[in-house]
């Protein structure tokens, strides 16, 4: 038996030819580079509403700066088109403005960036953009002059100014990333009914760290005779974990001659 030769082509889907990004389109992010993970080739949308700011703080949550890994004019553009910080409901927006806020005060933004544009923001002048603050830039000028520096004189009036304005800098930045704070309400069980609940609760309450602080009390029948120890106790979320103080404190010696279990009846936000 032979085989039939038939003229019929074979299907093929065409592969559309890549458009050319035209010099005149109306749209100011055309002559923009592409930015990976924002829209319109590097163009974000207006941040000063809701749905912007939401696009900013998904775009945040894998990135410490608006593109590359370090801060650029980018992060400059983004920062001035905002007309205030982005609230604490925007954690990873909040957290970017902050460290911008601090870098402008301490020392400047250099790096180019990508060219970023924020619709319906003009563009960032470029004194704006990596100027530091006078005393900063002449202490930079002071270091390049290296016959004229005295590496064990004493510091200068000016600068210690300097630094006392880059440390209150510092810890007014540290000051706003401060989270909220949270009621917790713990469960302590004693060993047995011999335990001396007193000494439990003492040994409890020395526990002492920054961020913690211990409330009310009471003692809770358990059955058998045995009563537990129920304490209240308010903490700060960034600097006290109640898990990591049960692990690590409450039943390690020597508080666990006292303690045999703890547990977290109650968490609430502040």
């Amino acid at each position: 038996m032979g085989y039939k030769k038939t003229n019929a082509k074979r299907s093929t889907t065409a592969t559309p030819p890549r458009l050319r990004r035209s010099s005149s389109s109306k749209s100011p992010c055309n002559s923009v580079k592409k930015v990976r993970a924002l829209e319109n080739n590097g163009c974000l949308p207006n941040l000063n509403s809701d749905a912007g700011l939401k696009k900013l703080d998904e775009h945040l949550l894998t990135r410490s700066y608006i593109t590359g890994y370090q801060a650029s004019k980018d992060d400059i553009t983004v920062f001035t088109a905002l007309a205030k910080p982005p609230t604490s409901q925007y954690v990873n927006a909040s957290r970017w403005y902050n460290h911008i806020d601090a870098l402008l005060r301490i020392s400047g933004v250099s790096a180019e960036g990508s060219g970023v544009i924020v619709e319906g923001s003009a563009p960032v002048a470029e004194e704006a953009v990596a100027t530091p603050p006078a005393a900063d830039s002449k202490d930079a000028a002071d270091e390049e002059d290296d016959d004229d520096v005295d590496l064990f004189g004493e510091e200068t009036e000016e600068e210690k100014k300097a630094a006392e304005e880059r440390a209150a800098s510092v810890k007014a930045s540290t000051k706003k990333k401060e989270s909220g704070k949270s009621s917790v309400l713990i469960d302590i069980k004693p060993w047995d009914d011999e335990t001396d609940m007193k000494k439990l609760e003492e040994a409890v309450r020395s526990i002492q760290m920054e961020g913690l602080f211990w409330g009310a009390s009471k003692l809770v029948p358990v059955g058998y005779g045995i009563k537990k120890l129920q304490i209240m106790c308010t903490i700060v979320d960034d600097l006290v974990s109640v898990d990591t103080m049960i692990e690590e404190q409450l039943t390690v010696e020597p508080i666990n001659e006292f303690v045999q279990s703890c547990d977290i009846v109650a968490f609430n936000k502040i």
